[in-house]
């Protein structure tokens, strides 16, 4: 098979798309919510209610991403780190891999740049700063760990959930939740990024080069121990594909095998 038909450019297109619609989100509701010359950031009053409703949105965010048409066709990937675990798990060729991670990067920074062309100064001026992920006061120690945590919890609950005929449906609720989570309670240690093309994409407007390194190596370690961790503990048999969502006609580029793995009962319920 030639290079040229390996290419899946539809799939790689709409990873781009769907990160980048993610970061426009994130810009244009935490520009609404944090920064003072919009009436929501006084109505709201305290930093806690801020966080749980940015967090509210961007995991209804990510829900509607994962279940939308675009989502199921793609696996809705979102992030560097998930591609390069499934990649380590055997479900994603070299070449998607790689074609994924370009178009990750790629669209989140372009959904960045769409948000700075709309909204200016309001959304790069402090306390907004392009919505980079800083880390807390605790400093950088603590915003390592809790990124590599959180990036652990989070692939491991993805592949709980998407290998088990009973919960597979619901991959991209639950990650959606612990979005919401993990923004609401943890965002003040960390930044709560967990996704490398999300924290670059909004360094390269708000010039946080000194702390990226965090949110580029952090997540990538906690989610491959967590793929690591389920293949050992599950084999990979047991790992099914590399999609968020199965439940549809979309066409599959994974190494997949949903269907007849299912079909044949011999993952864990």
């Amino acid at each position: 098979m030639t290079l040229r038909r390996r290419l899946h450019w539809q799939e790689y297109t709409i990873e781009a798309a769907g990160l980048g619609i993610f970061m426009v989100s994130a810009g244009v509701f935490g520009t609404i919510l944090r920064s003072p010359r919009y009436p929501v950031h006084a109505l709201l009053g305290d930093a806690f209610t801020s966080r749980a409703v940015m967090g509210l949105v961007m995991g209804i965010t990510a829900i509607l991403i994962v279940y939308s048409p675009w989502g199921k066709q793609s696996g809705a990937h979102l992030n560097p780190a998930v591609t390069l675990s499934f990649f380590r798990l055997g479900k994603v060729q070299s070449i998607d891999a790689l074609f994924y991670i370009i178009a990750q990067f790629g669209g989140a920074f372009a959904g960045v740049l769409f948000v700075q062309t709309v909204l200016g100064e309001d959304f790069l001026r402090p306390p907004v700063n392009a919505v980079a992920t800083l880390p807390g006061q605790e400093g950088v120690a603590v915003a390592f760990v809790a990124e590599a945590a959180l990036s652990f919890l989070l692939m491991l609950t993805v592949l709980v959930t998407s290998n088990r005929r009973s919960l597979s449906r619901y991959t991209g609720v639950c990650a959606g939740v612990l979005v919401f989570l993990f923004i609401t309670f943890e965002s003040p240690f960390s930044g709560m990024s967990i996704n490398p093309a999300r924290s670059f994409g909004s360094a390269a407007f708000a010039g946080t080069w000194g702390s990226l390194w965090i949110y580029m190596a952090a997540p990538p370690m906690g989610m491959l121990l967590a793929a690591e961790s389920y293949r050992r503990r599950y084999g990979a048999q047991a790992i099914i594909c590399a999609k968020l969502h199965h439940h549809n006609d979309k066409p599959c580029i994974f190494n997949c095998g949903y269907r007849t793995t299912f079909r044949a009962d011999t993952i864990p319920r």
